[in-house]
């Protein structure tokens, strides 16, 4: 294994993604190789890409699963990989608008709506994609699922309307944004790579405090997102405490007295904890 094989150290995965590096270890590039086979790969890229991407994985040991993972029965999952993915990635990158006919909640389809794109997200949770668009005609932010598109068709704007439109996205996200720091406390600092990773969906800057021997982490998310990041804070359990977020401060206080109400503990007691 050379020494770029595995790499936790924080300070150089940052240094890397300053330079828009990636380094990739033979084990992703195995992972890869083995993902190439499913049936979906020939959806997902187009046939030079998948070509070229087996090419350089070629001398590449296939990570061999069969043997060592045993799927049990689950309820049906749609595909991971949805048909629009890479239409609408095209249409982005060339800062194409969109014209969209989509089906409503309660029946029915909007027909005609034009928009701008601005991201395709991916819910966990839900296991749906969702494409983020800003509605020209209403002048909102939407989210839609990729499932409920019945068609999608490139708009050409001119390059001052993509300014304008990018301008208007801008300010639309500055004004729902909101910002907690998140300190990680001392004793759990060799744990700062898994710390991160839990929050990595969420864009943040990372500060340390030599004196303190202390690393805060300022995680910019969206007012929608709060109940989602706490979820994050709350898997990481003792090892993080929010510095800066009365509100993210009041849920957690709201959430850990009902918890500790179901097991007798009542609110003065708490208040000592």
């Amino acid at each position: 294994m050379n020494l770029f094989e595995k790499i936790f150290n924080y300070q150089v995965i940052s240094r890397l993604d300053e330079a828009g590096s990636l380094a990739l270890t033979s084990q992703e590039r195995g992972w890869l190789k083995t993902l190439l086979e499913h049936p979906a790969s020939s959806d997902a890229f187009t046939a030079g890409t998948l070509a070229k991407l087996q090419l350089l994985l070629k001398a590449e040991a296939n990570t061999e699963i069969s043997d060592v993972i045993i799927e049990k029965v689950k309820s049906h999952e749609r595909q991971v990989y949805h048909p629009l993915l890479r239409t609408l990635r095209r249409i982005m990158i060339r800062s194409g608008g969109i014209r969209l006919n989509y089906r409503i909640k309660h029946g029915g389809v909007k027909s005609d709506q034009t928009g701008f794109p601005y991201k395709l997200e991916y819910s966990m949770i839900k296991r749906e994609w969702y494409l983020i668009w800003y509605n020209t005609h209403h002048h909102m932010l939407m989210s839609t699922k990729l499932l409920n598109i019945v068609s999608v068709e490139e708009v050409s704007l001119p390059s001052d309307r993509v300014e304008m439109l990018k301008a208007k996205l801008a300010d639309l996200l500055d004004s729902r944004q909101e910002q907690a720091a998140i300190e990680v406390v001392r004793t759990y600092n060799p744990e700062l790579s898994r710390i991160l990773y839990a929050f990595s969906c969420f864009e943040k800057t990372v500060s340390y405090e030599e004196s303190s021997d202390t690393y805060r982490i300022q995680v910019t998310f969206l007012g929608d997102e709060s109940e989602f990041l706490l979820s994050k804070i709350r898997f990481l359990g003792k090892r993080v405490r929010i510095v800066e977020s009365e509100n993210l401060k009041r849920r957690m206080q709201e959430s850990a007295s009902k918890a500790l109400a179901r097991y007798g503990v009542e609110e003065p007691n708490l208040k000592r904890l």
